[in-house]
């Protein structure tokens, strides 16, 4: 439960992946082993995955309110300090990409990820007004979205390195997700529905996602590890991009205490993914 209470944190913080936490904590290749063999000895598998499962659900209630205070009322500093905590990954991911090789296509596999992330963030920019509608009054189609973007966020428990959180910042679902449970008791058949398809989604991505993550560590390494690192590389500048700048209190106290908060993230995640390193090897 304390392991999956970890991973739940960096569920709901952009920037921090829940598969590097289960790297860190020693679980990950049991976790993908348990989710992909799922059928293969059912109860095993869900007395291992059950109590990560409580745990990090735990884990995203309690941090919900302080999230959405930070949010609501410093979100220049907030937005730096995921900038700060992405920022701090990447060289961990560049060295572990490496040890897999490198030939010239791969330049395809980090630029395609890279130009991908940052196409959605400007195409966004042009497309929509603002953060995706999931009040009572969004569409029929609005819903069938919502379980791909679910299917999409699940990346976070399954590819270390990938925000699931982060990818639900880019595409405006982010800040209506916590409304949505603000309005829980006011409007609950919506608000229980949409939460429910949400779970749903992330429930189908994350055994989906981590029996292609199983086929394509084994079948193509080089070129998944590269493409993860392309695309956590293009989540740096892509917040930027999709932040609402007209709404943010961007003042010279806010930008100084943004950038030390960017600085300490950049560093605790290096030094978190250096541990992971370190740790790796030990046991190696």
């Amino acid at each position: 439960m304390a392991c999956g209470a970890a991973i739940g944190v960096a569920m709901i913080i952009p920037g921090v992946s829940g598969g590097t936490i289960a790297v860190l904590l020693n679980i990950y290749d049991k976790l993908i082993d348990a989710l992909g063999n799922l059928g293969k000895d059912f109860k095993n598998n869900v007395l291992f995955l059950l109590p990560i499962l409580l745990g990090a659900v735990l884990a995203v209630a309690a941090m919900y309110f302080p999230l959405l205070y930070a949010l609501k009322y410093a979100p220049l500093p907030t937005v730096l300090l995921f900038a700060g905590l992405m920022a701090g990954s990447v060289p961990k991911l560049f060295t572990d990409s490496k040890t897999f090789g490198f030939k010239k296509i791969n330049i395809v596999s980090v630029i395609i990820p890279f130009l991908a992330i940052i196409g959605i963030c400007v195409t966004k920019i042009f497309v929509s007004a603002g953060a995706a509608d999931l009040t009572s009054g969004m569409p029929v189609w609005g819903y069938f979205v919502l379980i791909a973007v679910a299917m999409l966020a699940s990346c976070a428990l399954v590819v270390p390195g990938v925000s699931g959180s982060m990818l639900l910042m880019i595409l405006g679902y982010y800040n209506p997700l916590f409304g949505v449970v603000d309005t829980l008791i006011a409007d609950f058949g919506h608000s229980a529905l949409v939460l429910g398809l949400f779970a749903l989604g992330v429930i189908i991505g994350f055994f989906s996602i981590a029996k292609l993550m199983k086929l394509f560590l084994a079948k193509l390494p080089r070129g998944t590890h590269w493409a993860i690192f392309g695309f956590v590389l293009g989540s740096i500048p892509a917040i930027f991009i999709v932040f609402d700048y007209a709404s943010a209190p961007i003042t010279p106290v806010q930008i100084a205490i943004g950038c030390i908060l960017c600085a300490l993230g950049a560093i605790g995640t290096y030094a978190l993914t250096s541990l992971v390193d370190r740790k790796t090897k030990h046991n190696a």
